[in-house]
């Protein structure tokens, strides 16, 4: 149970970020830096939950 709950955590972290690089930090220089950071997390997520599913953790 507690790992879908910090699966779910990285999954708003991700979104929340990159909403923001969409929106209101549009113009700011390392927008492309936080699509990144965002893109890795939705990244670890899929792969805790391929984890988790497989029953591996």
């Amino acid at each position: 149970m507690a790992l879908w709950v910090f699966f779910g955590f990285i999954v708003l972290s991700a979104t929340f970020i990159l909403l923001l690089s969409r929106g209101p930090l549009k113009a700011a220089p390392n927008t492309r830096a936080l699509r990144i950071v965002a893109l890795v997390q939705y990244g670890a997520a899929a792969l805790l939950a391929l984890a988790r599913l497989t029953g591996v953790a």
